[in-house]
């Protein structure tokens, strides 16, 4: 009994003094905030334990809806995608964009990260977004469109540079089709241009969002 009670007291005076050293370091200003300053290894154990008992936690139970990942559904995802994730993560055959070099936590691959969460765990992340790591919540996009997002970066592993484009394309296609059918005359009422592939690559094949 008195064995136990020295061990417990040893712990919480141990544990009492840690907090007092880590305010200390914190109020002292020595932990440097900088993003070009790398995390302590002890503090990078902490966020990445914390993140990834913290996603499995709250996704739990959750669970994609009927068809969610149709190829049909695909495609608008795609859009989705390069607009919203591939400036900061880059893509199939594409670039993030430079900003996202400087931004620490670096930004991860997400054809390597897509493996490492499940449906659930991703479509939780999109909708909410991670504190401390640049990861915006979607959450005003909408469940369906997120769902799609989802189905699409559980396929990024295996999609080759080719098929993304494809996919791309279409949206970009569908963008384009979708404005001439709620505007088909301009203000000065001549038509619309009638070919939506015109305005797929703008500035003589430059990407939206999608960056070689």
């Amino acid at each position: 009994m008195q064995t136990a009670k020295i061990a417990f007291l040893t712990l919480l005076s141990a544990g009492i003094l840690a907090t007092v050293a880590a305010a200390a370091v914190i109020y002292a200003g020595v932990f440097n905030v900088a993003a070009t300053e790398p995390h302590w290894a002890l503090t990078s154990w902490v966020l990445e334990t914390a993140r990834v008992r913290s996603i499995r936690a709250h996704a739990a139970g959750l669970l994609p809806p009927a068809g969610y990942d149709e190829q049909a559904k695909l495609v608008p995802a795609v859009g989705h995608f390069a607009e919203h994730c591939a400036t900061c993560h880059g893509g199939p055959g594409t670039k993030r964009n430079e900003v996202a070099e400087g931004m620490y936590p670096e930004p991860p691959n997400l054809k390597e990260a897509a493996k490492r969460y499940s449906a659930g765990e991703l479509f939780w992340i999109l909708k909410n977004g991670i504190k401390m790591s640049g990861m915006p919540s979607m959450a005003s996009d909408g469940d369906e469109m997120l769902w799609a997002t989802v189905a699409l970066l559980r396929k990024l592993p295996e999609m080759t540079d080719d098929e993304y484009n494809d996919l791309w394309m279409q949206a970009q296609a569908g963008d384009a089709h979708a404005g001439m059918n709620h505007g088909a005359a301009g203000t000065d009422g001549t038509k619309a241009a009638e070919n939506p592939s015109s305005t797929a690559q703008p500035d003589g094949g430059a990407r939206h969002k999608h960056n070689h």
